[in-house]
């Protein structure tokens, strides 16, 4: 009969001097070690440069506001405005005159906000305006169809299909004081069952829109899309 060996019994760890050695870690060994005097002065010193740097951003960031240049708006103040640039070439002239067509088929993204391309022929106004170059040098066309149709609502029945005042109307009466043309499509009225009598008194309804835009370029008018 084969004999099977005792297991040995594990002897403890003994250190140099045969004494047995306490493995277990008192307390305050596993307790965090506090900072040293040093490291606390590079922490403080880094951060004080991490300000240093930190600080000529923010100055250029303040000076940057204060120079940025004001848009003026003199014609059409709910419109965009127009920045002069000291230098550009082909400013703006009173010996010139500006024709265009504006092809307006683009909604406003919000009910709050106005259509394109009244927002943009406002704006050639006003830059024409704060150039000092007169109002009357601008011979603008504005032809409206497509999605662009419901910012001519007057203000009742803006509201029964927005729920808020056109913001469209103010900006409709400046550029027609300003003698901008406004027409709407009658093609697209009669498609939509539109009513003529529900748009702003300043529009007029065209017999098609697309014959308005050929008529102006054959005379000569930039087409401008918005």
């Amino acid at each position: 009969m084969r004999v099977i060996p005792r297991a040995r019994a594990s002897r403890p760890e003994v250190g140099r001097a045969g004494s047995q050695l306490d493995t277990s870690a008192p307390d305050s060994e596993h307790r965090a070690r506090p900072v040293d005097s040093d490291s606390k002065k590079h922490s403080m010193e880094r951060f004080a440069l991490l300000l240093l740097l930190a600080a000529p951003a923010c100055q250029t960031a303040t000076r940057t506001e204060a120079q940025r240049p004001v848009a003026k708006s003199p014609v059409i103040p709910e419109a965009d405005g127009y920045v002069a640039i000291e230098g550009a070439a082909m400013p703006p002239r009173e010996s010139v005159t500006y024709r265009a067509v504006f092809d307006a088929t683009r909604a406003a993204d919000q009910p709050d906000q106005i259509l394109p391309a009244l927002n943009m022929a406002g704006s050639e106004l006003n830059a024409l305006g704060a150039s000092g170059v007169p109002v009357a040098n601008a011979k603008f066309v504005i032809v409206v169809h497509g999605a662009a149709v419901g910012g001519l609502l007057d203000d009742e029945h803006y509201k029964a299909r927005f729920g808020l005042s056109n913001p469209n109307l103010a900006v409709i009466a400046g550029l027609t004081k300003s003698d901008v043309q406004i027409y709407v499509c009658g093609q697209q009225l009669a498609f939509d069952g539109t009513d003529a009598r529900t748009l702003a008194s300043d529009v007029k309804v065209a017999s098609d829109a697309l014959i308005v835009l050929m008529t102006y370029q054959n005379q000569g008018y930039a087409l401008l899309s918005f």
